[in-house]
């Protein structure tokens, strides 16, 4: 009974923003880390953002100063603010909780940034 469900994806113009929210359940979310990573069609999935369940943060170097990543513990959710967008910030944007050995992902949500 695992679950995480992304919103916030769309269509955004490039210099735009966009908010992500990864709404979770089944887990005992303050003790897990979170991610977010996302995958362009035809590329590696790569990572973009990570907050430990300590609180430590980590960004691609590309996103650092655009993208914040945030965790509500009391929500049992996550986000990723992203600003300032740009077309090759476009990409499928999958959530992950993780600890351990265990390893979980959401569905994925579509952010496409183009004129």
């Amino acid at each position: 009974q695992v679950q995480l469900v992304e919103s916030g994806g769309g269509l955004v113009q490039p210099g735009g923003s966009l908010r992500l929210s990864c709404a979770t359940s089944g887990i005992i979310f303050s003790i897990y880390n979170m991610a977010w990573y996302r995958q362009a069609s035809g590329r590696q999935r790569e990572l973009v953002a990570a907050i430990t369940s300590e609180s430590a943060i980590n960004y691609k170097d590309s996103v650092k100063g655009r993208f914040t990543i945030s965790r509500d513990n009391a929500k049992k959710t996550a986000y990723l603010q992203m600003n300032n967008l740009k077309p090759e910030d476009t990409a499928v944007y999958y959530c992950n909780v993780n600890r351990w050995s265990m390893n979980f992902w959401g569905q994925g949500t579509q952010v496409t940034v183009s004129s």
